[in-house]
């Protein structure tokens, strides 16, 4: 008997251990399976699983669909007002963002010697939104896209009449559609790893038949046309982390100084600069197509607005030509009687409503002082003109979106997220909400609204929803989807103090400026470090830096900038660079080297008779270039710059035809340019 028990015992006890090994196997294959694919088995045994959240941790995926803070930025859902922000070097001054260096004391300001770039966030460009093309349509009834999830501005009562009368993302202006591939490239950078990515062989040509479409009226260049993901990513996908990227200098340049930046090797130029390009000529041509053929979409139904603004076109086009203009110098612009009619007609006319929607800091808060400076002047003046700024709706001529490009990014771009699309989420949740408490998005397709946006990523992030807004931007890249004759071409302007931002304004007469050529900064982008491979230390004539560091007894950045005779402004990341306004402050004649840059005020200035544009191609030809303008001609166009210098500048009040006017007559004329007779 004992024996019996004995053996049933073990014999219970190896179905035990094997039972066991059973189990401890099958948790080992579902480890196993688990590893390359995130939480696979979770997500088969759990219906709810649980979100772990902290410093550093996000879900991975396209939006933020729980109210969680994630890396101490709030998700678009759940975003809060607030009345004092503080953040990453950012502090509120009265209602708007003043941009720190280290101190809010304006006696330690942005060193003089630094690269205006140095305040690039934390990275320049991140995922693009491979569904950006403006592939929108019009319907009689005006139709939203159904919401991915409950908006944050969803609180109002009428929040049911958002998906039956928002046109947000449905409705497209009539007109001529013609599409140019984004020419991606591999920046000249050690840090790009993009080695695996077919390059883009191949860049169409913007006037062919082919780019046209049969059916409608005029030129419209829009981003992303039906390219391949892996095209639409080059260039775009990864973000550009300033830290890595920056190839700078630790030796000081000095007028006898023979040491270099540390410049990667180029063994050959990007593709982006051999990709065919449009030129300053080819742009006025696309221009006046454009004033021909474009017109924005037909209102859904009148309005006595709509009356003011075709009297105001037919003003403006049968205005009597100005032979001498004791204002302004006539050759600084495309046709000075126009201008000055439609800025008569701005004064007395035009009335701009702003919406009042929106939580600080992404609306109605953004930054004074730095390179995104110019979208922040523009709202606090706009706000404060009491003349032109309407509480009445009805009787507004254009409606402001008031959201600062920089503080969106600030506020919800997740650090190495590689993604942007909860940014551009929260836009359109704002525009859901405009649309469902106000009739006049839907009237004209958001035709009659606009934005000032000044940061890199403002096109991707609004070149989508708000396509049919007029977009004043920073970024004016005629391939990343800039529409000649309805966008403005805004200018990037480096405010280094908020009280004072005309301080150091001017810089030496002609005969007194020794340098041929200069240009300092950081290696942003892939064309820099090709210039400075071919100029830095190579003629004494020619001042080509890397990053310029401040050293007793030498000339510092302003400085070379008011000794120099032409001020080389060298695309970075984007098109867009502060060294062309920059230039026109300390009277330099800028010499842009950025192919596809639309510049500012395009509609309005003739560029070519104060500024020189040389292709990225011909860097290695700089100097004869510069050396092949005869001395008359240099001091025209020296002339010319302090002449049109009052165009570009932020006064503590605004004048007349100061940028602030200029900005938002550029805008006023688009709008009255596209209004069908």
């Amino acid at each position: 008997m004992g024996h019996e028990v004995r053996y049933l015992c073990q014999v219970e006890a190896r179905r035990l251990v094997l039972l066991i090994g059973m189990v401890v196997a099958v948790v080992l294959v579902m480890r196993y399976i688990e590893l390359p694919y995130g939480s696979v088995t979770t997500s088969i045994f759990s219906t709810v699983r649980p979100h772990v959240s902290g410093i550093g941790t996000f879900p991975t995926g396209d939006s933020f669909p729980n109210p969680e803070v994630l890396d101490n930025r709030t998700s678009s859902n759940h975003l809060k007002s607030t009345d004092t922000y503080e953040r990453g070097g950012l502090g509120l001054e009265n209602g708007f963002v003043s941009e720190k260096n280290g101190s809010s004391d304006d006696s330690l300001e942005l060193d003089a010697d630094s690269d205006p770039e140095d305040e690039s966030p934390s990275g320049d460009i991140v995922e693009a939104n491979h569904n950006s093309t403006v592939d929108i349509a019009i319907t009689d009834n005006g139709l939203a896209p159904e919401k991915d999830r409950e908006s944050a501005y969803s609180n109002s009562p009428n929040n049911a009449a958002a998906s039956n009368n928002s046109s947000l993302g449905s409705s497209q202006e009539e007109s001529n559609t013609f599409t140019a591939e984004k020419n991606g490239s591999i920046a000249a950078t050690p840090s790009t790893s993009l080695l695996a990515l077919p390059p883009i062989t191949s860049s169409p040509n913007l006037n062919t038949s082919t780019n046209t479409d049969k059916n409608s009226l005029s030129p419209m260049i829009s981003i992303y046309p039906n390219t391949s993901s892996v095209a639409k990513d080059i260039g775009k996908t990864f973000p550009k982390d300033d830290k890595s990227e920056e190839l700078q200098s630790d030796t000081v340049p000095s007028e006898n100084s023979s040491s270099k930046t540390n410049v990667p090797a180029v063994k050959e130029k990007s593709k982006k600069i051999s990709a065919a390009v449009v030129s300053i000529s080819e742009m006025n041509d696309l221009l006046l197509e454009s004033r021909a053929s474009s017109f924005s979409m037909r209102p859904r139904w009148p309005s006595p607005v709509d009356q003011e603004l075709l009297n105001a076109k037919l003003q403006i086009a049968n205005v009597p030509i100005i032979e001498n203009d004791r204002e302004l110098d006539a050759s600084l612009f495309r046709n000075v009687s126009m201008f000055k009619r439609s800025y008569e007609l701005m004064e007395q006319m035009l009335k701009v409503y702003i919406y009042k929607e929106g939580e600080r800091p992404i609306f109605h808060q953004p930054i004074l002082k730095g390179i995104y400076a110019s979208e922040g002047w523009f709202m606090k003046q706009l706000k404060a003109n009491k003349k032109i700024v309407t509480k009445k709706p009805r009787k507004a001529h254009l409606f402001f979106l008031p959201f600062s490009s920089r503080m969106l990014e600030e506020t919800l771009y997740v650090p190495n997220s590689h993604n942007h699309k909860n940014l551009v989420k929260h836009l359109k949740d704002y525009l859901d909400m405009i649309a469902a408490r106000y009739s006049f998005w839907n009237r004209t397709g958001g035709s009659d609204h606009f934005l000032v946006a000044c940061h890199d990523w403002a096109p991707s992030e609004t070149n989508k929803h708000m396509a049919n807004c007029i977009r004043a931007l920073c970024n004016s890249d005629i391939k990343d989807g800039f529409i000649f004759g309805k966008d403005v071409s805004l200018p990037e302007t480096y405010v280094r103090s908020a009280q004072n931002p005309l301080r150091e304004l001017g810089g030496k007469p002609p005969s007194q400026r020794r340098i041929l050529a200069f240009f300092a900064g950081n290696m942003h982008g892939y064309l820099r470090p090709i210039l400075l491979q071919h100029w830095e230390n190579k003629d004494p004539d020619m001042k080509i830096f890397g990053r310029m560091r401040k050293v007793k007894g030498q000339m510092n950045y302003v400085q070379h900038m008011k000794n120099s005779k032409y001020c080389v402004c060298a695309k970075g990341y984007e098109v867009n660079s502060p060294r062309v306004v920059e230039a026109i402050f300390y009277e330099c004649v800028p010499v842009i080297i950025s192919d596809d840059f639309v510049p500012p005020f395009f509609e309005i200035l003739n560029w070519v008779s104060f500024a020189v544009f040389v292709p990225e191609k011909d860097i290695p030809n700089l100097k004869d270039i510069l050396l092949s303008i005869p001395k008359k001609r240099y001091l025209e166009m020296q002339r010319r710059v302090k002449k049109v210098q009052q165009h570009f500048l932020w006064n503590a009040r605004p004048v007349k035809y100061d940028i602030f006017h200029m900005i938002l007559h550029s805008i006023w004329y688009n709008r009255v340019f596209r209004i069908r007779t």
